[in-house]
């Protein structure tokens, strides 16, 4: 169970992810949310394009069912890809 809290936030952030949050199919809190995570997440790793957290953040919720199980290219056979 989640609680929510009101705060205020500038009325172009607003919008921003009011636009964001269709074309993402997220709630404006939820996108809202997702920038905080992304940005948490870079501020804790420097190294990292801001790119390859989103898509690791991205990847930890997918279920991993439907992961594809990762072989590393050293140890595939030749001919396959």
């Amino acid at each position: 169970m989640s609680t929510s809290t009101s705060i205020r936030i500038d009325q172009t952030l607003y919008d921003q992810a009011r636009s964001e949050a269709v074309s993402e199919h997220r709630t404006i809190a939820g996108q809202i949310e997702y920038w905080a995570k992304i940005g948490r997440a870079a501020l804790d790793n420097p190294d990292l394009p801001v790119s390859f957290v989103a898509e690791s953040l991205a990847s930890l919720t997918e279920p991993r069912g439907e992961a594809t199980r990762f072989v590393p290219r050293s140890t595939q056979k030749p001919g396959r890809v």
